[in-house]
Formats: C-alpha cells, sequence, structure tokens
C-alpha cells in the first residue's frame, strides 16, 4: 500500500515538474523578446528624437543666416533709396534752379535799359540795416547809385541802390532802408510822392507827401511805381501796393504804406541797370 501511494506521488511529481519546466522556458521566451522589443524602441526613439533635434538645430541656423542676409540687403535697399532720393532732391532742385535762371534771362533780354545780372550773396553784419552784397563790382561795370530791380513772378520790381561798389563785390542798400527815398507814383491816379523804408524787412515802405485831394482816388491794392524823377531810377518799376491809407485832416498831405512788389527774403538774383542808357546807344 506504502508503494503504491509511493509511486502515485512520485509519479504526480514528475508531471508537475515537466510543466513547471515547460512554463518557465515559455515564460523566459517571452521575457527575452520583450526585452529585445523595448530595446528596439528605445533605440528608434532616441535615434528620432537625435533627428529631430538636428534638423532643428539645422532650420535655426538656416533661418539665422537668411535673416543676416536679409538685413544686409534691408541696409543696401535703404542705403540705395536714400541716394536716389538724394538724387530727385538735386535733381528738382536742378530744375528749379534752371527755371529761375530762364527767367531771369528772358528778362535781361526784354528790359531796355543795360543792365549787369548778379547774385545776392550776403548781407553785410557791419551795416545797421543789413545792405544786399552782390557778387561783382567795378570789374564788371558795376558803379555807386546805380539801380538794382529784380524780376519775381513775373514781375519786375524795385530792390533798391548800390551804394558801394568794389572791384569783384558791391553792396546794394534796399528800399526798406530808412535811408532810402524813391519818387514815385501812383500808377493809375499818377499822384506823385516819396517812398522810404522803416529799417525792416517785414514792416511796409512809406510813401509820404501825397496831396491830400489824392485820397478820393486811391484804394487798398493800387500799385505805385517809380516815377523816374531825380535820375537815378528808371520810370514805371513797381515798387509796391497799397496796405493802408492813412490820413489826417490836420495835415497838409497824407501817406500811405505799401507791400513791397519784391519779396526780400527770396532774393537770389538781381540786375544792376543803368536807367540813363538804353541798349541800343
Amino acid at each position: 500500500m506504502n508503494k503504491r501511494v509511493f509511486k502515485a506521488e512520485r509519479a504526480v511529481f514528475c508531471l508537475l515538474f515537466f510543466v513547471s519546466l515547460l512554463l518557465l522556458f515559455f515564460s523566459t521566451r517571452i521575457f527575452v523578446a520583450n526585452f529585445k522589443d523595448a530595446g528596439l524602441s528605445f533605440f528608434l526613439g532616441a535615434r528620432n528624437g537625435v533627428h529631430k533635434i538636428a534638423g532643428t538645430i539645422s532650420d535655426m541656423a538656416l533661418a539665422i543666416k537668411e535673416i543676416a542676409v536679409l538685413r544686409e540687403e534691408y541696409a543696401e535697399l535703404t542705403d540705395r533709396i536714400a541716394r536716389y532720393e538724394e538724387l530727385e532732391r538735386n535733381a528738382s532742385e536742378i530744375l528749379s534752379e534752371n527755371q529761375r535762371l530762364r527767367e531771369q534771362l528772358d528778362f535781361a533780354r526784354t528790359v531796355t535799359y543795360k543792365n549787369i545780372p548778379v547774385k545776392i550773396i550776403g548781407r553785410d553784419p557791419d551795416n545797421l540795416f543789413s545792405a544786399l552784397v552782390i557778387n561783382k563790382g567795378a570789374h564788371s561795370g558795376v558803379s555807386e547809385n546805380m539801380p538794382v530791380i529784380a524780376f519775381q513772378n513775373g514781375t519786375q520790381a524795385l530792390v533798391g541802390k548800390v551804394i558801394k561798389a568794389g572791384l569783384f563785390e558791391s553792396m546794394v542798400m534796399p528800399l526798406f532802408d530808412p535811408r532810402s527815398f524813391v519818387a514815385a507814383r501812383f500808377a493809375y491816379s499818377r499822384y506823385e510822392g516819396i517812398v522810404g523804408g522803416q529799417g525792416g524787412i517785414d514792416k511796409p515802405l512809406v510813401m509820404r507827401f501825397i496831396q491830400k485831394r489824392a485820397r478820393n482816388e486811391l484804394n487798398f491794392g493800387d500799385v505805385v511805381v517809380s516815377s523816374g524823377m531825380g535820375g537815378i531810377y528808371p520810370p514805371d518799376v513797381n515798387i509796391g501796393r497799397v496796405s493802408n491809407i492813412l490820413y489826417q485832416e490836420s495835415e497838409i498831405s497824407m501817406q500811405v504804406e505799401l507791400e513791397p512788389s519784391v519779396d526780400f527774403s527770396r532774393l537770389e538774383y538781381v540786375f544792376v541797370v543803368n536807367g540813363n542808357k538804353e541798349k541800343n546807344d
């Protein structure tokens, strides 16, 4: 009885041992396979990550290089545009200068008196009322007391007279100087008077010693021209327009204020003329 039990137990033990071996064998193969798969997955993931990081760094380097190139191109284009704008300004200035010179040339051809075209190159700092300095003198035929006229906006206008003639430069006393006096008349009514300055470029000229009976014939905007009396200034050159009428019953004459026909702040080119000599002399 004991032998049978022993044999049965041994058989069961052998069976269990065999089953355990089988289970151990299969479980070991699955573990190894899973380990290999996990290692392969980790390796592939790491390689993909490194590849992506390398691609990102390459893209960033390329982008930085492109930005640097774009900055250089932008700076070059900006500099080129600045040069083009400067050329455009210079061309515009040259065109304006040529137009002004053409106007002056046309005027020089049409004026009946002998004239010397000159350019204003400055103002005399020692002169209390800023005499104008022109770029021609006795060497070019300029002499003292010669009248100076300008051509602006299609109109000839009186500027003043030469008060000092050097060899290559001269000084001109403008109409707004209080020492300047010009025999003048109204272009329409022909009443006469004397025009003088008040010492400032921004102050109106004053025409004095006008007969009081002219009051009813004067209007704002009336043109005043040189009369030619005194032998210095040629006749019928524009001086200004009436901007204010000054009348007092107690005075024996009346006065008017004039807006100058010439804009002294924009003077560049003027003409020194000999009012006693015509071109055909």
